[in-house]
């Protein structure tokens, strides 16, 4: 996968799409990434004890990698890779900047 932790990225498309925020949580093995303030549902939560009372929870979902780029400065980009010597680094179609 291209997206690590700690991105900044764009949402493509889907109904969030043109938000922007970081990469909270990556699961490779499902294509899917978690992003803060995006892909936000309402999650109803039971109560845990009898005296506490039910509630409703506002919950990041993942979203497929495939529905977002990188951001860099503010507009997204493709990311590709550059070998010198040993050192793979990732770095941005766009202006080639080093991620």
């Amino acid at each position: 996968m291209k997206i690590k932790k700690g991105d900044n990225i764009i949402v493509i498309t889907g109904k969030d799409k043109g938000k922007t925020g970081s990469v909270e949580k990556v699961f490779p093995k499902k294509n899917l990434v978690l992003v803060a303030g995006v892909n936000v549902v309402k999650k109803h939560q039971k109560s845990r004890k009898s005296v506490g009372a039910g509630q409703i929870v506002e919950k990041a979902m993942p979203i497929h990698i495939s529905n977002v780029a990188i951001a860099i400065s503010g507009k997204k980009s493709r990311i590709g890779y550059d070998i010198k010597g040993d050192k793979k680094t990732r770095i941005a179609k766009k202006g080639g900047k080093t991620i």
